[in-house]
């Protein structure tokens, strides 16, 4: 019997009981009920993987997309405070009635294929977008890439923007497994892109094996810092007087260029002007991504919950200005290299304020405070939500210190929820 509901909060709740695991990696259940809908996008694909990035890579391509006029669906996850958030047109979050009727046909489909939660919502995302006609749609692939549910689909633009050790249960534990797991939504004949200093030899094997005309940052296509702004050159020349990205981060020049060198390689099916990138370039939007709240004292939200994306927050971190005292609001997920975080974040926090979250794979407190100890620090606090953790930090922070929320998509979720100031 198909499942049925008016609400999206119900949809939801069907979801995430429908399948016995939260992470199935395979591609089979997924391409049949593909096949069921018929979902054949008349329009480019692009698809966007990597250990971070890749969230800023999709939302700054969909700006410069946008701002050219087109029709642009975009998907990504995970949401921070709506699901809506993971299925936007035009970067407007789909409304739930929307998302009830992407869920509708998907459910309508599946007959007895069991999906997980983000498998049902990859479906059901490119059921939206086909259904309003979009001119390009750009995913986000959720977990590696060769088995990712969004590499059920055909991409006519395949990029990789970082690899990282993370979710090493499911793609391996070094940089080489990992890379050829994201290596797996290039496809032979269409451009691809890595946008990794220091791309894997399996990526590259991957690439070279597979008859791909990989481009490279550094060496295909790279940036130039000119203080002002910033210069991109690639295989077709170069664009001067680009002025930096509204999202914060000496790294978002290299997601910036990946951006540039995408839109070149779609440029004759979908052209994109100067003005047009540069415009999007000012417009972008996408919180939790190192961003700094107005105000006194300083407020960073970031999702850095990798040792990857920690080494950016404290490169940003240091790179900030002088601040007295530095509070973290800092929460983890028990399979994410914690130690890690902390090592690389160490020396830039004065106190920690660490809070347990309300999330299934969450670590508690205790655990995490006790390997921050470890460290040597000194000041570490526990507390029982994210909310008691910012309320003693911005107690306890005066107008020349600051406060940087981190650790996880949850810590920023409930800061955002919270509306800190």
């Amino acid at each position: 019997m198909q499942f049925n509901a008016d609400t999206l909060d119900a949809w939801l709740a069907h979801l995430e009981q429908l399948h016995p695991n939260a992470i199935d990696m395979g591609l089979e259940r997924v391409a049949r009920v593909r096949d069921a809908m018929q979902l054949k996008p008349a329009f480019p694909v692009i698809i966007v993987g990597g250990t971070n990035g890749k969230g800023s890579t999709c939302t700054m391509l969909s700006a410069a997309y946008r701002a050219a006029g087109f029709k642009v669906g975009t998907y990504t996850s995970p949401h921070l405070l709506h699901y809506n958030e993971r299925v936007a047109i035009d970067l407007v979050p789909a409304s739930d009635a929307r998302l009830v009727a992407g869920f509708r046909a998907v459910e309508a489909a599946r007959g007895e294929d069991s999906l997980t939660y983000f498998e049902f919502g990859t479906l059901a995302a490119m059921h939206q977008f086909i259904a309003e006609g979009v001119d390009v749609a750009v995913l986000e692939v959720g977990l590696g890439g060769r088995l990712d549910a969004v590499n059920v689909f055909e991409p006519d633009v395949a990029a990789v923007v970082s690899i990282d050790i993370d979710h090493q249960d499911y793609l391996g534990d070094t940089r080489e497994a990992i890379g050829y797991e994201k290596a797996g939504i290039f496809r032979a004949g269409k451009p691809a892109f890595c946008a990794d200093p220091l791309p894997p030899e399996s990526l590259l094997a991957y690439a070279k094996n597979s008859g791909i005309d990989l481009q490279c940052i550094g060496r295909d296509f790279s940036f130039i810092n000119e203080v002002t702004q910033w210069r991109w050159r690639g295989r077709q020349g170069q664009k001067p007087g680009l002025p930096f990205p509204a999202l914060r981060g000496a790294y978002q020049l290299g997601n910036a260029s990946l951006v540039i060198a995408i839109l070149d390689a779609l440029h004759e099916r979908l052209p994109v002007s100067i003005g047009d990138i540069k415009r999007g370039l000012v417009e972008v939007e996408l919180a939790g991504r190192y961003q700094v709240l107005p105000g006194r004292p300083s407020i960073v939200l970031d999702v850095a919950h990798n040792p990857h994306a920690a080494s950016a927050l404290a490169h940003n971190l240091s790179n900030q200005g002088f601040f007295q005292t530095t509070h973290a609001v800092f929460g983890a997920l028990a399979d994410k290299d914690i130690a890690g975080v902390v090592e690389l974040l160490k020396d830039r926090i004065d106190v920690w304020h660490v809070a347990n979250l309300d999330v299934p794979r969450a670590a508690p407190a205790e655990k995490v405070a006790g390997l921050i100890t470890t460290t040597g620090a000194a000041r570490v606090h526990i507390y029982p939500d994210v909310f008691s953790a910012f309320t003693a930090a911005r107690s306890a922070a005066g107008e020349n210190d600051r406060i940087a929320a981190f650790g996880c998509f949850k810590v920023v979720a409930d800061m955002l929820a919270l509306k800190p100031r």
